[in-house]
């Protein structure tokens, strides 16, 4: 009996340390609570221990914030499975496939879609190595977590996110942005909390652009601005006037491109309306 009872003792010892580990069986939902979309263009919050180390398949992309929230996001090309490991826990994640429409944009100047000026050619070099600068930033902590709002008070959405593009009758990348149409001046909002990581006046192809680090290198971006109300270092609150729509860089017509992105990743950012991390 006694040995019997030594036994159970040691066993019962064994899995608890185990389970201590993280590592007792299959990992359950409240093991790691995640809360999102796993869809190409989505994202998935997260939560686990402080500090907890973060990896996409075979990639160390993150650690969670002192509260424990994480964030990782699908590219809009994203394979239909991805492997997540927090710490010891292993979860395999399906992620859906996207609808992306095709869009023709005719009557483009051509240097506006494919520019052959020398000095416009080193503008571009530039300007793409001020905002891989930018895109790169990684803020500490977690201010994605309560989701976001829209940017603009009212929404009407004239392209899609992720939509295939022909310029000027020339298949082109693929446009990772939402394009809302509203009038110039019209005020745009931060939708969450954050730090102000790009502000500039006059880029070629986006114009006015500003790009905020919500945490952990969620950035959210603002194109074609007629003008900022914010700079490079600025801490600014959910609901913030940031700038003004406007038409400037490379676009038809008035509108806010709002473009979305993590570690290298392009996301929806309507996505991320109304979400929330889990609890």
């Amino acid at each position: 009996m006694e040995r019997a009872e030594r036994k159970g003792l040691t066993r019962r010892g064994a899995l608890a340390s185990v389970a201590a580990l993280g590592l007792a069986g299959p990992v359950r939902a409240a093991d790691l609570p995640l809360s999102g979309r796993s869809v190409q263009g989505g994202f998935l919050f997260g939560r686990a221990r402080p500090g907890a180390e973060v990896r996409l398949d075979s990639d160390t992309i993150a650690q969670a914030a002192p509260s424990g929230l994480f964030v990782i996001g699908f590219d809009r090309d994203a394979a239909a499975s991805a492997t997540l490991k927090v710490d010891a826990f292993v979860r395999a994640l399906a992620i859906e496939k996207g609808v992306f429409p095709e869009q023709r944009i005719d009557g483009l100047p051509p240097q506006t879609v494919e520019p052959t000026d020398p000095a416009v050619l080193e503008r571009i070099r530039r300007e793409t190595e001020i905002k891989a600068a930018a895109f790169a930033s990684i803020a500490p902590g977690d201010d994605f977590r309560d989701g976001f709002a829209w940017p603009l008070e009212q929404v009407r959405v004239t392209s899609a996110w992720g939509s295939q593009r022909i310029l000027n009758g020339t298949p082109a990348r693929p446009h990772y942005g939402l394009d809302m149409a509203a009038p110039v001046g019209a005020p745009i909002r931060a939708p969450a909390p954050g730090l102000v990581v790009l502000a500039e006046p006059d880029m070629h192809f986006e114009g006015g652009i500003t790009a905020i680090d919500h945490g952990q290198g969620l950035i959210s971006i603002y194109l074609h601005q007629s003008a900022q109300q914010v700079r490079k270092g600025d801490r600014v609150q959910r609901g913030q006037l940031i700038g003004a729509v406007g038409k400037t860089g490379r676009a038809t017509g008035p509108h806010l491109c709002w473009r979305m992105k993590w570690r290298g990743r392009n996301l929806d950012p309507s996505l991320m309306v109304g979400a929330h991390a889990p609890a």
